[in-house]
């Protein structure tokens, strides 16, 4: 049986208590705060609940409490307070130490079994979840570091390091391809479809704790057959009608294979987000041969991308309220169909300005 201990002054109270809890537990009984710190020193552990009264003489409830805290026992043992007082402000200020409910006074039985039961339970679920958190971060910790060796290790193998290295390779075809069509555009119209490109290699880390959430074999072939975001190139354009004219070019040369298209400008993601996303497959020219590598390239506007970049930033922090996250998302909304509304204007705008010349 559970070990309870009630802490009061006036003898009929305790005893009335234990009257009422001494058949579900065993029940200790103090007389005032140094007795109950006492008998705490002796059974903090084995001690489920406390029930303590705040008006007591020599040590009251509340040095009780504050003893407690200094001993690190108030987090391990729930308190509930019995008292006679229904001043809100008392209340208060036991909940903000950390008392975990109220028995009032005159003791109805029902109820102060009913409330030590739901404390213990409750108080006992929080333990579960709290422990079951710190397994689960501890457990986290030891998958992070088998990752991280894991990683490291083939980081060094030179067939790793060649793999990276096909990678990059693909993504300066990309590059390649994509300069000499601004080239070609640059002469023709005087004009050029884009405005920069942006490219990146996944870092090992990364690439070993993206097969690891998806439950891929952590091998090279591992990488090639199920990443295909290794190698990725943003193409940032002026106007979402040069995003189309460029990644239509870019696709219809006879050694580039379209694998995967998913259009969120079209269809622009719950959150506002937009893009074209290509999956290519690239061919790279190697000493031994040509081999196909997989490259992932994105086709933004100018303020999407800025867009984008902002929204990403924001999404990783830790510290949001969430009220405050629920009205960040929907302001970046409203943001997001802004700017698809402005980047058609300024579409319109130049197009009126081509007539004109």
């Amino acid at each position: 049986m559970q070990r309870i201990l009630v802490v009061d002054d006036v003898e009929i109270n305790r005893e009335l208590l234990r009257d009422i809890l001494e058949n579900d537990y065993i029940v200790e009984v103090a007389e005032d705060g140094e007795q109950a710190i006492r008998s705490l020193r002796r059974s903090h552990g084995e001690t489920a609940a406390i029930l303590l009264d705040l008006q007591m003489p020599r040590m009251d409830g509340f040095a009780v409490i504050d003893k407690m805290k200094q001993k690190g026992w108030m987090p391990k043992i729930p308190v509930l307070i019995i008292s006679g007082e229904y001043a809100t402000e008392v209340e208060n200020r036991c909940f903000e130490l950390g008392v975990s409910d109220f028995i009032h006074k005159p003791f109805e039985s029902s109820i102060v079994r009913n409330r030590v039961r739901n404390t213990l339970e409750l108080f006992s679920s929080r333990n579960r979840m709290e422990r079951k958190i710190r397994e689960q971060a501890e457990a986290l910790r030891e998958q992070e570091e088998i990752i991280r060796i894991q990683a490291n290790k083939l980081r060094e193998e030179q067939s790793f390091n060649r793999l990276m290295m096909e990678y990059r390779s693909a993504i300066k075809e990309v590059e390649t391809k994509l300069q000499v069509l601004n080239e070609e555009f640059s002469q023709e119209y005087n004009r050029n479809p884009f405005e920069s490109i942006k490219s990146r290699l996944k870092s090992p880390d990364s690439i070993f704790e993206k097969l690891q959430r998806k439950g891929f074999p952590m091998t090279l072939e591992g990488i090639r057959d199920n990443l295909s975001d290794v190698a990725g190139v943003r193409v940032i354009c002026s106007f979402p009608d040069d995003i189309y004219r460029l990644a239509g070019l870019l696709t219809q040369q006879d050694d580039i294979i379209l694998l995967q298209a998913k259009d969120y400008i079209k269809n622009p993601k719950p959150n506002g987000y937009r893009s074209l996303h290509y999956i290519l497959d690239v061919p790279v020219f190697l000493s031994n041969g040509k081999k196909y590598m997989n490259v992932e390239v994105q086709f933004r506007t100018i303020a999407m991308d800025f867009w984008a970049s902002l929204e990403h930033k924001l999404r990783y922090k830790k510290n949001w309220d969430r009220a405050d996250a629920d009205e960040i998302v929907a302001q970046l909304k409203t943001c997001a169909d802004s700017i698809e509304e402005l980047d058609y204007q300024m579409q319109k705008i130049r197009d009126k300005i081509d007539k004109c010349m």
